[in-house]
């Protein structure tokens, strides 16, 4: 095809569509980077470098940052429960200041007293597949464990681990942990070599 036998109107009308369609492109990349950076925002217990998130999303790194610029408009305001704090090329996902005493009044509740079954279930989960990622934990146990995580690490039976090569950290059961399960390492753990090796770790028979 040769441009040359276009009459100037198809030829600007040709050229129009070739414009929308790289801006409907752009406009479409930057719409589905949304909810994946706001996924990893999401998971992250830490604050996150746009360049990290960008090579995690193999994405343009002023895309990245537009994209977060666009969450910090949507979420920051005092209705939003959920907050991005962004500064200086760092982005974290908060709770809003706002409700800081209703959150710190339901994370007192959650550590006080014994273990729930659900803190438990995550407990054992670690302890056998550990280190482990806070995806692969919710995807074994099919539930959000943020807050589950946090009370451990609290209580001091789980530890964080950062990793220079990937973008989330890991979780490892602490050495007060072992202590207080009488043991000197993981593989003392009940049937370790056999659930270690599991997908996923089957309840205990009442």
């Amino acid at each position: 095809m040769r441009f040359r036998h276009f009459k100037k109107p198809a030829t600007i009308y040709f050229l129009s569509i070739i414009r929308e369609n790289s801006l409907w492109h752009f406009v479409s990349n930057n719409m589905s980077l949304k909810p994946r950076i706001e996924s990893i925002l999401f998971v992250a217990s830490k604050p996150l470098g746009v360049n990290d998130i960008a090579r995690a999303l193999s994405a343009d790194p002023l895309s990245v940052e537009k994209v977060i610029q666009d969450l910090c408009v949507m979420h920051n305001t005092p209705e939003s429960g959920i907050h991005i704090l962004f500064q200086d090329g760092t982005v974290q996902m908060a709770t809003n200041p706002g409700v800081y005493e209703t959150t710190e009044l339901f994370l007192k509740d959650e550590i006080a007293g014994e273990l729930t079954k659900a803190q438990l279930e995550s407990l054992t989960v670690i302890a056998y597949k550990g280190p482990i990622t806070r995806p692969e934990l919710e995807q074994i146990r099919g539930v959000n464990c943020a807050v589950i995580i946090r009370n451990l690490m609290i209580r001091g039976l789980v530890e964080e681990k950062e990793r220079d090569s990937e973008l989330l950290p890991v979780y490892h059961i602490s050495m007060e942990a072992l202590r207080q399960l009488a043991v000197t390492n993981t593989s003392e753990l009940p049937n370790f070599d056999v659930l270690s090796a599991h997908d996923s770790i089957p309840p205990k028979e009442e």
